[in-house]
């Protein structure tokens, strides 16, 4: 038999599926771009990508990973921490604390890159799970930092942009302090 008859007596079609494919570069199109909500978080479509995303974001040694990451536009991250799997379909962070953390952050988007991002200690996001039930949590330290990052994600937002960013702004700070 050829193979590809051997395979599907082996393995029946419907367990084959692609996989899906990171989107890397900091130009690019879709990871600058601010997503749209999901508007049916049941939908086929969103129930058949997040067990997708999570098989992604563990083969590529992630905990975390947004949509965009893998060339969607909506409003959809999974992350793991401690174990614990978090679906998070439309997130709003709701409030940051003043406490700031710094953590060296990497980007399954930026291959070898790293870089110090200021990030708030904890924060309260709103979003729906994957049965679509509204849910609200606090997390701290690196879920907190996980979540702000993907929720960067979802606005356009990279973190080669968010350091260039705060690092201008530290530098404008500490000359006005120079200047006091």
């Amino acid at each position: 038999l050829p193979t590809r008859h051997l395979l599907s007596i082996l393995i029946p079609f419907h367990f084959i599926r692609p996989m899906l494919s990171l989107v890397t570069g900091e130009n690019t199109d879709i990871l600058v771009t601010k997503t749209v909500p999901v508007s049916d978080p049941l939908s086929p479509e969103i129930q058949a990508l997040l067990p997708e995303m999570i098989e992604t974001m563990h083969r590529e040694e992630g905990v975390g990973l947004a949509a965009p990451q893998i060339g969607k536009n909506i409003r959809l991250a999974v992350a793991e921490v401690d174990k614990k799997v978090y679906y998070l379909i439309n997130p709003e962070i709701t409030s940051y604390s003043q406490e700031k953390i710094v953590f060296e952050e990497g980007c399954l988007s930026l291959p070898g890159q790293f870089f110090p991002i200021i990030r708030s200690e904890t924060v309260t996001v709103k979003y729906q799970n994957e049965k679509g039930l509204p849910k609200k949590i606090r997390a701290t330290g690196f879920l907190a930092v996980v979540i702000q990052h993907e929720v960067d994600h979802l606005e356009g937002i990279l973190i080669c942009n968010r350091f260039k960013k705060q690092d201008k702004h530290n530098t404008e700070q500490k000359d006005y302090g120079r200047l006091a």
